[in-house]
């Protein structure tokens, strides 16, 4: 039980899935639907500085480096295009909506990536991330508790 709690956890943090694939995960496996909830909904959370760690100083060094330049560079593009427009224009709200959204190629990883792209204010992109986290959360907690259910 321990164990598969752990394992949700670890694909809240999981650049794969994310509390998109662990709270599913952990629900299925029999945890208790409150614990799993709120253990991959903080270990989600808890990206976003690590993430914005990472940006701030480590990327800054990897930089240097032809092929992980390259695959940053790609990155970035493919977040400005898919996102860009949106987070410009309605800041906070357009950033927290698109983590909100629980599809792929949205989440506390492409919102870190947006925010520090966008120079948004970290306090306000932390905020952002961590509410659309929340209700992204709940929609896949929701959907997964009636799947299990019988009536989704």
């Amino acid at each position: 039980m321990l164990k598969d709690i752990l394992i949700a956890m670890l694909w809240s943090v999981s650049p794969f899935g994310e509390a998109k694939v662990g709270i599913p995960y952990g629900m299925l496996q029999g945890g208790n639907i409150y614990l799993v909830f709120g253990l991959c909904f903080l270990a989600n959370v808890l990206v976003f500085p690590l993430m914005l760690f990472f940006l701030d100083t480590i990327n800054r060094y990897l930089l240097k480096w032809h092929l992980y330049k390259k695959a940053a560079l790609w990155v970035a593009r493919r977040a400005k295009v898919s996102s860009g427009e949106k987070i410009k224009k309605y800041g906070f709200w357009g950033l927290m909506f698109f983590v909100m959204l629980p599809v792929p190629g949205t989440g506390v990883y492409a919102g870190s990536i947006a925010s520090y792209l966008f120079k948004i204010e970290k306090q306000k992109a932390f905020y952002a991330n961590t509410i659309g986290i929340f209700f992204s959360s709940v929609i896949v907690w929701v959907m997964t508790l009636l799947t299990m259910k019988g009536m989704a």
